[in-house]
């Protein structure tokens, strides 16, 4: 029964992002609003829609490692998992705004996170100021668009057209219902994925952070992985990265902004365990994106196997943790001693050989 509520739920949030996405993109172009807009606005914030109805969800049912756990660990499956898997299937093209702009904004955000959650707490006030960055963000996208090249404009145009007059989805009150859809299929979908996650973690003996940290924060983000992986097998490369790094800053002001509002003058409380490994970890791979996006300015296949690893080689650090297993120290002594050298040195060897392209200069 668990495992049907939990991919119940997850199927409400698939389908109620994607009828939001949907509906309110076609409201907008109908309104006339730049297509370019849409895709960094609504779309954006509609491949978070699960991420923030859980989080929020969580916090009002008294379940705040949930909604820590599932942003944090969101922010690290986008990286690890879903760029590696997209760079496997084919290398990725890093766009030069990702690296001077949304990285450092990415990288921000989360150095802005891990500060906020020193004192072990993100108060109502500190969840009213991300909220109001990421107000600022979206003001500033929209700002941002509007001087881009017609033929930027064009580009984006012909991937959000507005619905022809004899579509289905052409009419006011259809976009409409379409919203309202999406909202409470998320609403219910959250629902369903938290109890169900909650019931997971008392029958297998670890904690609701844990949980958040894996289970949830991967089925919050398959509208991700849809929509990263379709892209790169259409050979939109710059689509499935630009798609993550924009995702993890919204999870971040977004979704742990909402849930310090939602909990309360208490604060949302965040786990020691967090604060002493599972933020450093978002905040590394934050990190890591630099280098690696920098090589070349593309992902190869190498560097998507190795995240793809290193996200395996987490979740194995978090079970062995959660089971106080025997292997734990050895596990990782070996990572700490032997693998992550080994991935630095890698990354400034292949830094410093690989040469600039022309579209560097």
């Amino acid at each position: 029964m668990n495992l049907l509520m939990f991919i119940g739920g997850l199927v409400l949030l698939v389908i109620g992002a994607n009828a939001l996405v949907r509906g309110a993109s076609k409201l907008a172009l109908s309104f006339g609003i730049s297509p370019l807009v849409v895709g960094l606005t609504i779309v954006a914030f509609g491949t978070s829609a699960p991420e923030m109805a859980v989080s929020v969800g969580a916090v009002l049912d008294d379940r705040g490692d949930i909604a820590v756990g599932n942003v944090v660990g969101s922010n690290i499956f986008n990286v690890l998992f879903i760029l590696g898997v997209s760079a496997l299937i084919t290398p990725l093209i890093v766009n030069i705004q990702l690296i001077r702009q949304e990285v450092p904004i990415m990288l921000g955000a989360s150095l802005l996170l891990a500060a906020l959650a020193l004192d072990g707490s993100v108060s109502m006030l500190e969840g009213g100021l991300l909220v109001g960055l990421m107000i600022v963000y979206t003001v500033f996208l929209i700002v941002q668009s509007r001087r881009e090249t017609a033929a930027a404009q064009d580009e984006f145009a012909r991937e959000n057209v507005p619905a022809a007059a004899g579509e289905w989805d052409a009419k006011l009150p259809v976009q409409l219902l379409l919203i309202l859809v999406g909202l409470a299929a998320l609403v219910g979908g959250s629902d369903l994925l938290v109890e169900a996650a909650v019931n997971f973690a008392k029958a297998m003996g670890v904690s609701d952070l844990v949980i958040g940290l894996t289970i949830v924060a991967a089925g919050t983000s398959m509208p991700e992985v849809a929509a990263s992986i379709t892209a790169a097998l259409k050979g939109e490369r710059d689509i499935a990265v630009g798609n993550v790094v924009g995702s993890n800053t919204f999870n971040i002001l977004g979704c742990v902004g909402l849930s310090g509002l939602a909990s309360g003058f208490g604060g949302l409380g965040i786990a020691p365990s967090v604060l002493s490994f599972d933020i450093w970890v978002m905040l590394a791979v934050a990190l890591a994106c630099l280098p690696v996006f920098m090589t070349g300015r593309e992902i190869a296949r190498w560097e998507g196997g190795v995240f793809v690893g290193y996200y395996v080689a987490y979740v194995t650090y978090l079970i062995l943790a959660a089971q106080q297993h025997d292997a734990l120290q050895a596990f990782s002594g070996v990572m700490l001693s032997f693998v992550v050298p080994l991935t630095v040195v890698t990354l400034v060897v292949v830094m410093i050989r690989r040469p600039t392209t022309p579209t560097e200069t």
